[in-house]
């Protein structure tokens, strides 16, 4: 890294532990302030200031939750450096909860009460008994406060690296598992046949079997999603980086391909096989979930410091 990519890390990092209507001025202004102290000491120096400089700079400011606490108001039942991170984790944990209780409570078929009844059943099955995790990330989070208090951290803040420089390793990996789920997507039979050493019953292959609808209109569009996020995957990869135009193609890809997963799960059947059939929809409303979530935490965690 140079100098200015371990200042903007270094920046993006107290940033993201602030509420989100602070985090763009706060980040200018503590960019400013940085490129001014870290061009004082290159001159008082007299060589241009390096990554080994910056490195000294931000450490001296002391921990990105030190600085980010100077910012943001007080969190008075646990450390103030903890006190974003309790709350989101506390939210996250409730929501998750709670919407697992709902789709468990709503799964067809209904109670025999009808709505109401399956409202009442989450209430009492999720949403009243789910205030015990607030209780734990208290607990939990008063005890990593104490044990900092007890024995402080020595390790110095080190830069990570930023999205846009991306990691061809974990590239790597994902364009093979994407190739490898339109591998799956193509002839979901011959490899469930293939894993049971070529000795499937043919009425297990009949019920791994793609229903002629799914085949034409689902499935087409799914491939085609998979091979272009494939394709995406392959210009970073040789790239070396991650661009804002290619994390932007990323993402609404991404919610493309939650569409169609959606659509999938809410029309007609996949398989011929009912019980195959539900398994695959069971299975694609945890992957359409997660990949919700993991945008909608790619979007929270933006950091763009207003203009001068």
């Amino acid at each position: 890294m140079d100098a200015r990519q371990v200042i903007e890390t270094y920046v993006t990092d107290v940033a993201l532990l602030l509420p989100r209507r602070q985090r763009n001025d706060v980040a200018f202004e503590l960019r400013a302030l940085l490129g001014e102290e870290l061009q004082a000491l290159a001159d008082a120096a007299g060589r241009p200031p390096d990554a080994e400089m910056a490195l000294a700079l931000a450490r001296g400011m002391g921990r990105p939750a030190d600085v980010a606490a100077r910012y943001r108001p007080a969190v008075t039942i646990i450390d103030p450096a903890d006190g974003a991170a309790f709350r989101r984790a506390a939210w996250i944990g409730l929501v998750v909860i709670w919407g697992l209780g709902l789709l468990r409570s709503f799964w067809p078929p209904l109670p025999e009460s009808g709505v109401l009844g399956a409202l009442g059943h989450w209430w009492t099955t999720a949403a009243l008994p789910s205030l015990w995790w607030p209780g734990v990330l208290v607990a939990g989070f008063a005890a990593a406060a104490w044990g900092r208090r007890r024995w402080p951290r020595t390790a110095d803040w080190m830069p990570r690296p930023s999205d846009a420089a991306g990691n061809r390793g974990l590239l790597v990996v994902a364009a093979v598992a994407a190739l490898c789920g339109a591998c799956v997507l193509v002839a979901p039979a011959y490899f469930i046949d293939a894993a049971l050493g070529g000795r499937a019953a043919p009425v297990v292959i009949e019920s791994f079997t793609y229903t002629e609808t799914f085949r034409q209109r689902q499935g087409i569009v799914l491939l085609v999603l998979l091979f272009a996020q494939v394709a995406l995957m392959a210009v970073a990869i040789v790239q070396g980086r991650r661009p804002p135009l290619l994390r932007r193609a990323e993402t609404a890809l991404a919610l493309l391909f939650c569409a169609a997963m959606a659509w999938t799960i809410a029309s007609g059947p996949i398989f011929l096989g009912a019980e195959s059939d539900r398994t695959a929809k069971s299975l694609l409303i945890p992957i359409l979930v997660c990949t919700l979530i993991g945008i909608g935490l790619q979007w929270y965690r933006r950091v763009r410091p207003a203009p001068g």
